[in-house]
């Protein structure tokens, strides 16, 4: 993998780049849309390719190790045959689910034990298994497996719990480094930033990811229930620690303000499954604004989903027709909603990139902002 830097803004930390693999090159800052199973919900390929945008799509290593599992997944030839898809995919390691969803788990220096939410069964990811697990899975991009400890751990746990990180971060890099892919392309491994909310944790854990001189680093830990002032904070911390020709992902964030926020602190990469999960009960994001789509309101509003918005959901349905659909729990509502939340988060960075290249970012952000924050 490959990171070209091409343009930073002169009043924040704002940059823009490609990401260069072998499955395509990535335009960033990019949004990520989150394929948890092999599948962003309610979306086809054809429309996120055409449609939304996508560059690149997440899949969860957690939910794939439990199905179909790794037999099925190596017999296809990894995800990308799988579920046809032919761009670039990122794995995140599972941890997050695993401590998550596990009812019944144990944190070990070997590894995380744990109890499929599926069917109550034991397994054991380790450093070593995790990485041979992403291997199979095939991304293009995997990531390290860590504990994500909450956002209002105090600091003895969090100190813990980074050690623990630490020290699986050193076995998964040396296990990654010993193997191969599997299917005939090249496999990038992000370390992942952790540390909760404090300087010194961050700091260390920052000097200790790149001290392993990685091709990119993860944010993670943050937008996990401390405050947001919080975890911009941290962001900026982070900015001038970690290597400026390198992508930064900050993982699972967030609210469109949240996404604006962090580009302007030096972030790449993001995910997140809000524009789905919101999108399927009935909250969409705008230009505008926030909108309830229920709300009696919308009921005879016969106006685009968003006037400003490019893709092909904003073209043909109105406020008023989706609404309907919503109301009479018809699947397309999920389906129109998560295709239009979609594009609107790829139309974002695509809109910060412009301002980016262009000079007038900081701008443009904080007019937006004020506007991405409003409830209609």
């Amino acid at each position: 993998m490959r990171f070209t830097l091409t343009h930073t803004d002169k009043d924040s930390n704002a940059r823009c780049g490609v990401i260069s693999t072998d499955h395509g090159d990535i335009a960033t800052p990019i949004f990520m849309p989150v394929g948890t199973v092999g599948s962003v919900k309610g979306v086809y390929h054809r429309d996120l390719k055409e449609d939304v945008g996508a560059q690149i799509i997440l899949g969860n290593t957690y939910h794939l190790y439990l199905r179909p599992g790794l037999d099925v997944l190596k017999a296809a030839g990894g995800l990308h045959k799988f579920c046809s898809w032919d761009r670039p995919i990122l794995t995140d390691s599972g941890g997050f689910q695993v401590f998550s969803l596990s009812p019944i788990r144990k944190l070990t220096e070997d590894g995380c034990i744990f109890r499929s939410h599926i069917d109550g069964s034991k397994h054991i990811f380790t450093p070593e298994n995790n990485v041979d697990t992403q291997r199979i899975i095939g991304a293009d991009i995997i990531m390290a497996l860590d504990e994500c400890c909450p956002g209002d751990a105090d600091h003895k746990y969090a100190a813990k719990s980074l050690d623990l990180t630490e020290k699986w971060l050193a076995r998964c890099i040396r296990h990654f480094d010993e193997t191969e892919p599997l299917y005939g392309y090249s496999q990038t491994f992000f370390p992942i930033v952790q540390g909760c909310v404090y300087p010194d944790l961050r700091t260390r854990a920052a000097e200790t990811a790149v001290s392993y001189d990685r091709e990119g680093y993860a944010i993670g830990g943050l937008a996990v229930g401390e405050p947001v002032e919080k975890m911009y904070e941290m962001i900026e911390l982070l900015h001038p620690l970690l290597p400026a020709g390198k992508p930064r992902y900050l993982m699972g964030v967030g609210t469109p303000a949240n996404i604006l926020e962090a580009i302007a602190r030096g972030v790449d990469m993001f995910d997140c499954v809000m524009p789905t999960r919101n999108g399927r009960n009935g909250m969409l994001f705008t230009w505008e604004g926030t909108i309830n789509i229920r709300n009696k309101k919308w009921a005879d509003d016969f106006s685009p989903i968003d006037p400003q918005g490019t893709s092909f959901v904003d073209r043909t349905y109105t406020k008023a027709y989706l609404r309907h659909l919503t109301i009479a729990g018809e699947m397309l509502a999920a389906e129109i909603a998560s295709e239009h939340n979609l594009a609107f988060y790829l139309d974002l960075v695509t809109k910060a990139r412009e301002h980016i290249a262009a000079g007038d970012f900081a701008r443009w952000k904080e007019q937006t902002v004020a506007k991405l924050d409003e409830r209609l």
